[in-house]
């Protein structure tokens, strides 16, 4: 079993800073790619932020100078520090990540269960 758990969420203000974590649990053998996610009401999930193993990042447009993706490959954590927020950016925050579990020769994709970030105007 391969749990995601984000934290870090909340009520912020317009121009405000928040840090979003996410931890990585359970039978792992290797961690590729890790990834953030957000998504809204009635939309599709859009890509925040991505990192691959090495520690290559790869921003959306709309986000870049305003959020830094990071990594720990021996806390298994991935990091989303988002600066200068706006009303926009309200979403619900996923965690993504490709694992490959013990066992298993094939990485799989896992989400974790979300964290609401609320941006006030």
């Amino acid at each position: 079993q391969v749990q995601l758990k984000e934290s870090g969420g909340g009520l912020v203000q317009a121009g405000g800073s928040l840090r979003l974590s996410c931890a990585a649990s359970g039978k792992i053998f290797r961690i590729n790619s890790m990834s953030w996610y957000r998504q809204t009401p009635g939309s599709q999930r859009e890509l925040v932020a991505h990192i691959s193993s090495s520690g290559r990042t790869n921003y959306a447009e709309s986000l870049k100078g305003r959020v830094t993706i990071s990594r720990d490959n021996e806390e298994r954590t991935v990091d989303l520090q988002m600066h200068s927020l706006k009303p926009e950016d309200t979403a619900v925050y996923y965690c993504n990540a490709e694992i490959v579990r013990f066992g298993s020769n094939w990485p799989h994709k896992y989400w974790g269960q979300g964290t609401q970030v609320t941006v006030s105007s």
